[in-house]
């Protein structure tokens, strides 16, 4: 996976419970993530608040959620999401899991 589409936790940082690190960002070394803020931004990741949903978005439609996780434009209808994520996880039917150590 390229360093431009993944969430990237320095060494020593903390997400805490209900926190959010979101794709294509960088939580520098150390970061300290409160409970139920959200981290959106590279090279450096914003620390945003809950409720700050407009300044988050400011940084987050950048990011292209859409276009790293499920591999298309911003604006695809979620038929077409669902329909793709079916695809995906039905390609599993039929996985066997195997006895012994992971």
């Amino acid at each position: 996976m390229p360093a431009s589409s993944r969430a990237v936790a320095g060494a020593g940082s903390e997400l805490r419970i209900h926190s959010v690190l979101h794709v294509n960002s960088v939580l520098p070394p150390g970061t300290v993530l409160a409970i139920g803020w959200i981290a959106a931004g590279a090279p450096r990741a914003r620390l945003f608040a809950p409720g700050e949903h407009d300044e988050l978005w400011q940084i987050q439609e950048a990011l292209d959620f859409p276009g790293t996780v499920y591999g298309i434009p911003r604006g695809t209808s979620m038929r077409e999401v669902m329909a793709r994520q079916v695809g995906f996880y039905g390609a599993h039917h039929d996985d066997v899991t195997l006895d012994g150590p992971a």
